[in-house]
């Protein structure tokens, strides 16, 4: 049994929250979590996390609080409930990606309410989350990263404090961005080899070891071998999302994205085809269905 680390709250407790949760958790904290899902509530609570209530009512049992949300809607109405919570200061890890300008009035509405907001959206999968895979892109007040270093490393492998709030944001974008790039490159490149005749098994053994490889072909590959893309770690509807925000970022700094602009269709077929649900992965069945492959 861990000895008693400090208490930390959690709103959101989906694929990544969730995950945070257990291994928070698991690690000796004393984690009180919220989530509009009773199914995600009843298995943070069966795995040792104290369900509040609503999210006001995390804000009484923990002074650092992580937000990890599926939309910005969510986030206006987390803040909100928290910002009039009857409470010491907060200190909010914002942990999900969203547009800057999102997070901007999250923290403008806990700033007025005399807490502090940090922004440290996460770098990883569903699947890398469960075991501590994850980067943490921290940004924001430079004393409560460093006080929070020691949370930070019981569910993630770095953490990286990237100076003023928001760049934690900007550094995800750049990441999910050659996210988009590589997933849907892994899955053309699955769809050449067995067009070709080879075995998809094999394309993954010879890849991984090759100067092809990447990150998401190791970790996405696996799926696409087997053709199951059930039990997802980032589903195609929520990756529309995280689509939407890079767009966004780039037109407002002018910048090109040729690469990742040709992955846009991809997804959005992929999402036309009732893959929302899916992992992203699925990506490699459309290109599939497109170059007439059918596997035996």
């Amino acid at each position: 049994m861990n000895a008693h680390r400090g208490a930390v709250g959690i709103i959101g407790l989906g694929i990544m929250g969730g995950a945070f949760a257990r291994n928070l958790a698991s690690a000796g904290w004393q984690v009180t979590g919220y989530d509009i899902d009773k199914i995600r509530r009843d298995e943070a609570s069966a795995a040792g996390v104290m369900v509040a209530i609503n999210p006001k009512a995390v804000s009484q049992f923990a002074s650092t609080i992580i937000t990890s949300l599926p939309k910005s809607t969510a986030l206006r109405e987390t803040v909100n409930a928290l910002a009039s919570a009857k409470t010491k200061q907060l200190t909010i890890v914002e942990a999900s990606t969203f547009a800057l300008e999102d997070k901007l009035a999250a923290k403008n509405i806990l700033d007025e309410a005399g807490h502090i907001t940090l922004d440290c959206p996460v770098s990883g999968t569903g699947a890398q989350a469960k075991t501590k895979d994850l980067v943490i892109y921290a940004s924001g007040d430079r004393a409560s990263i460093k006080a929070l270093r020691p949370m930070f490393a019981d569910f993630s492998r770095a953490t990286y404090d990237l100076g003023i709030f928001g760049n934690g944001s900007r550094m995800k974008y750049v990441a999910n961005l050659l996210v988009s790039i590589h997933n849907v490159a892994s899955a053309e490149a699955f769809v050449l080899g067995m067009k070709a005749g080879l075995d998809p098994q094999q394309i993954q053994e010879v890849i991984s070891a090759g100067v092809g490889n990447s990150r998401i072909f190791e970790l996405r590959g696996p799926m696409m071998v087997r053709d199951d893309y059930r039990e997802a770690t980032m589903r195609i509807s929520t990756w529309q999302k995280d689509i939407q925000v890079i767009e966004q970022f780039a037109r407002e700094l002018d910048c090109p994205t040729p690469t990742f602009d040709a992955t846009l269709p991809i997804y959005k077929k992929a999402l036309a085809e009732g893959r929302g649900d899916e992992d992203t992965a699925s990506v490699c069945a459309t290109l599939e269905k497109m170059a007439g492959l059918q596997r035996g």
